[in-house]
């Protein structure tokens, strides 16, 4: 785990006190797969798919109606952590699978930042 108050550290049973750390994409992935992915699997693919496009519509509501930052953070980490349980059902490593596509720069137009004429 990433620290960034180095006067704190993960507690004995190795959870780490909110607000201390961050994790890297590889980090929440295997989080997500240590706590999910048996249940991913009985759940499958097509109701794991249905759950995420459900906590996106939870996210947009959110949005919509200026909920508290808080709350929208709230939906933000369960759309990624639901993104995640996607990967781990397609054994994915989803850190090499964004550094592939966009290669530190736009999938598009190979920009930083994007120079895409935006086609709507």
């Amino acid at each position: 785990m990433h620290i960034f108050d180095s006067d704190k550290s993960p507690s004995s049973d190795g959870f780490a006190p909110f607000g201390v750390y961050t994790m890297d994409i590889e980090e929440a992935q295997d989080l997500i797969r240590r706590i999910y992915l048996e249940r991913d699997k009985e759940r499958g693919m097509e109701r794991t798919l249905l759950r995420t496009f459900q906590e996106l519509a939870e996210l947009s509501d959110a949005i919509a109606k200026e909920k508290l930052t808080e709350e929208i953070e709230a939906e933000v980490a369960d759309v990624f952590a639901w993104v995640i349980s996607i990967a781990n059902l397609l054994e994915m490593d989803l850190g090499k699978t964004l550094l592939r596509k966009y290669n530190n720069a736009c999938s598009r137009c190979g920009k930083v930042p994007c120079e895409c004429i935006d086609t709507r």
